[in-house]
């Protein structure tokens, strides 16, 4: 599968996802945020941490989450929607490790009201830190309008 992040401008970012089982899809432009795209960390993560039903193996296997869309119009949506009921509780685990990953690599606390222990043990933060320092330097260097492939 390839996942195609493009620097738009005004600090946005849009997605396209191609060689998937199930159509292509795309994630419009969004606010990319302080450091990088919520989604990039995400294949970052995941990727560095070998997890295999994570948000993007989801999306792999044919899920489609909210904010996506077709990207030929005239595809059955349903079936990502199936899909989704399918995978998209077992990415639940990943989206926490992931958030607790970014969350510490970008400096926001990690510790008191409303937030549990760390799901990462420290060798997967480890990692985790590193992913994440790779994909802002490859981010960085995207010139606007501009694209980063990411294979998964």
């Amino acid at each position: 599968m390839q996942i195609v992040f493009k620097k738009e401008p005004g600090n946005r970012h849009s997605i396209e996802v191609r060689e998937r089982r199930g159509p292509d899809i795309r994630l419009p432009a969004r606010e990319t945020g302080p450091t990088i795209p919520h989604d990039l960390a995400h294949a970052a993560v995941e990727a560095a941490l070998g997890l295999t039903d994570g948000f993007w193996a989801a999306v792999e296997k044919g899920a489609m989450f909210e904010g996506f869309e077709l990207v030929l119009k005239g595809r059955n949506k349903r079936a990502g929607l199936k899909e989704l009921r399918r995978y998209g509780d077992a990415a639940m685990p990943a989206e926490l490790m992931v958030s607790w990953a970014h969350r510490v690599w970008s400096g926001q606390r990690t510790e008191g009201r409303g937030l549990k222990p760390c799901p990462l043990t420290d060798a997967q933060l480890t990692k985790a830190l590193a992913a994440l320092d790779a994909a802002r330097d490859r981010w960085a260097a995207v010139a606007e309008g501009e694209t980063l492939t990411w294979s998964w």
